[in-house]
């Protein structure tokens, strides 16, 4: 049932124009090399080689109804639509305690997609070049996941989320109080205001650079090479009982558009469909340590 409804809605997506301003070719940085990178120059779905996909409502009581149909790469850009929608949730249980069940309806569809299974990296430098909607209700994110066991011991880094107003560079890890959900953050919050002397509208309208520095030592989060955080890596020991480090461990990246949920705010007086566009993801490492890409 919702495959048909996904064929419904993806209808027309690539006939959308857009403003696509040209990306510059990858080029090495001294002391890195270049070990991984998607520029998502075929059009069509995202490159299944790098890229799976997160389904269903999923997290944060997050509005959405994740699906492969909302990611598309249009002209050498990835862009993954959000929309409103009015449609019956196929998994509705009506005495449901479970959020992602008892909702009966599906009002809005849009996507994740996620290297997990596929690629995944320790340490190295990340750059991602985006160009994100700060309509109402929107939280779009470039983040990161460990495997090594579940949220949040496994660790997340969010080299970039937005919602509110603001640009967030975040870190989390296990702070061992608080029960299964517990955590710790090293959180950074930035008004755009403070990021452009133009209007926040002129500046969502251009693609930023967000970069992640990470090695041993520390995490710094960048965006257009302006640093928004650096997290070290000696205070981020999981407070449970394996006492791990998830920094120290490889990472999987996710890029999704979430809607409303816990952080996201209203998105009722938004208009629909939004775009989230993504122009590639570079991976470099060191030149003195080969063999960190697992």
């Amino acid at each position: 049932m919702i495959n048909f409804f996904a064929a419904v809605l993806v209808i027309g997506f690539v006939s959308v124009g857009f403003a696509m301003a040209e990306s510059s070719p990858a080029q090495p940085y001294p002391g890195y090399e270049l070990i991984w990178q998607d520029e998502f120059d075929v059009d069509g779905p995202p490159n299944p080689a790098n890229w799976t996909y997160e389904e269903g409502f999923v997290r944060n009581e997050e509005l959405q109804w994740y699906q492969p149909e909302n990611a598309q790469c249009v002209d050498g850009k990835l862009v993954i639509e959000a929309k409103r929608v009015d449609l019956p949730n196929p998994n509705y249980e009506a005495d449901s305690d479970d959020w992602r069940l008892n909702r009966p309806r599906i009002e809005y569809t849009s996507a994740c997609v996620r290297t997990m299974g596929l690629q995944q990296w320790l340490y190295g430098r990340f750059e991602i070049r985006a160009k994100i909607d700060i309509g109402a209700g929107l939280w779009p994110a470039i983040w990161m996941l460990g495997s090594a066991r579940g949220w949040p011991g496994c660790g997340e880094i969010d080299i970039m989320e937005y919602y509110r107003g603001k640009i967030w560079a975040n870190a989390a890890w296990a702070s061992g109080t608080g029960g299964r959900w517990g955590s710790k953050w090293d959180s950074s919050a930035t008004p755009i205001e403070e990021l452009t002397d133009k209007s926040p509208a002129e500046w969502a309208s251009e693609f930023h650079v967000w970069r992640m520095d990470w090695d041993e030592n520390q995490i710094k989060l960048y965006i257009d090479d302006r640093l928004l955080n650096t997290i070290e890596l000696d205070k981020t020991v999981n407070g449970t009982k394996d006492g791990a480090n998830p920094f120290h461990e490889p990472q999987y990246m996710l890029l999704n558009f979430a809607i409303g949920g816990n952080n996201g705010g209203d998105p009722s007086g938004t208009e629909f469909p939004r775009r989230y566009v993504i122009d590639y993801v570079r991976v470099y490492q060191k030149s003195e340590n080969p063999g960190q890409n697992r």
